[in-house]
């Protein structure tokens, strides 16, 4: 499956750590992120552990409440040939 995908679940894990760097950098907590974007906190926390597959929305979301662009959180489209 590809969800399953050792790239895919390294690339998950990284995202996670660039949103928690960046919520922390922001002086965010994780209950005050929460509360400015609306992503529940078990959300959050297995965004940032890199557990879950991270909607577009909350990547928005989450980008704003932090004050940066989402090419700041390392997503790159169309990804590089491996």
């Amino acid at each position: 499956m590809l969800r399953d995908d050792p790239e895919i679940i390294k690339k998950r894990r990284e995202l996670g750590e660039r949103i928690g760097d960046l919520r922390a950098a922001a002086h965010h907590t994780q209950d005050s992120l929460c509360n400015a974007t609306g992503i529940s906190r078990s959300q959050l926390q297995r965004i940032e552990a890199g557990e879950a597959d991270i909607r577009y929305s909350e990547l928005l979301a989450i980008a704003s409440a932090v004050n940066a662009e989402v090419s700041a959180l390392g997503i790159i489209w169309p990804p590089t040939a491996r």
